[in-house]
């Protein structure tokens, strides 16, 4: 092993990697302006903030690669500081996983309903995201790498509180997208589509964020925790604006007229034809505004 892999080499493996992932943002960010969705401004805001702060944070790491292997090279002592750049990585990571949290926790009460279920995920997302925010600022001040551990309840805490977040969202997400099916194969195909949306946006994140805190924990010492924490950001708005764009292959799965009810005699409970009509307005967002009549159906110049 080389002198230098556990500490400038894993951390360069992350802005590597993270530097991938931020390719991927701007592909996905370009396809969805092209895209006619009829998005409200919030959501369209939300997704420019995202694209702004994957832009900010992926650039400072390409100088925190710049810092560490070009300005001090030759010089091992600067191995031992946290640069601004990697101190920022809390911060920036914090505030990703804040906005994709709130929106899919939003996403919750739209599908189910409940201001319970919104109440509780904001309830950890809000705190997850100072606890974020109060590890960047103690690690800025900090900055000698040896003394972070000082930082190791708080980390402890922001990363649970994140995959824990992150966890009742994609549990909440499948529970209820998975009790609305109706044997309907292209309801199903599209409910089926969206709760691997969701399984991926908590999955991802919270196998990187456990790394991340498990590396931290275990090897203080070495920068193993860098290659983890570095991509987490993009992690989240890479799955967040896949699920936007899957819009598109969804309501060409959801083509033809649509009626509530089955050919074998079943038909699916108040709660999942609320949940089957929203899914349809998740897809097709011109009926966000349309009405549906008495029988639950949609107006036939609403089908898709």
């Amino acid at each position: 092993m080389g002198l230098y892999d556990t500490s400038i080499g894993t951390l360069l493996i992350g802005i590597f990697f993270n530097t991938y992932l931020y390719g991927l943002v701007t592909y996905q960010f370009l396809a969805y302006y092209k895209s006619d969705f009829g998005d409200r401004l919030a959501i369209k805001y939300m997704v420019l903030f995202l694209f702004i702060l994957d832009t900010i944070h992926s650039a400072t790491s390409i100088y925190l690669a710049w810092m560490y292997c070009v300005e001090n090279w030759g010089n091992p002592s600067a191995l031992t500081v946290a640069f601004w750049p990697y101190t920022f990585t809390p911060i920036a990571t914090a505030l990703a996983a804040l906005v994709t949290q709130i929106f899919l926790g939003y996403r919750v009460w739209r599908l189910s309903n409940s201001k319970i279920l919104f109440g509780v995920i904001i309830a950890l997302a809000v705190p997850s995201f100072a606890l974020g925010m109060a590890c960047g600022i103690k690690a800025w001040i900090i900055r000698i790498l040896t003394e972070l551990p000082q930082i190791n309840n708080l980390v402890t805490a922001w990363l649970a509180m994140q995959v824990g977040c992150d966890a009742v969202i994609t549990g909440t997400l499948t529970i209820i997208l998975s009790r609305s099916r109706t044997g309907f194969r292209k309801t199903d195909t599209v409910l089926n589509r969206l709760i691997r949306g969701a399984i991926q946006t908590g999955l991802f994140a919270g196998i990187f964020s456990l790394g991340d805190l498990i590396s931290f924990l275990s090897w203080p010492d070495t920068n193993l925790y860098g290659m983890f924490a570095v991509p987490i950001g993009r992690i989240y708005t890479n799955t967040l604006l896949d699920t936007l764009l899957a819009r598109t292959d969804l309501k060409a799965k959801m083509a033809g007229t649509y009626d509530v009810g089955s050919s074998i005699g079943w038909a699916p409970s108040e709660t999942a034809r609320n949940i089957q009509l929203e899914v349809r307005k998740e897809v097709h967002q011109t009926c966000d505004n349309a009405s549906f009549d008495a029988e639950g159906k949609v107006p036939p110049t609403m089908a898709i």
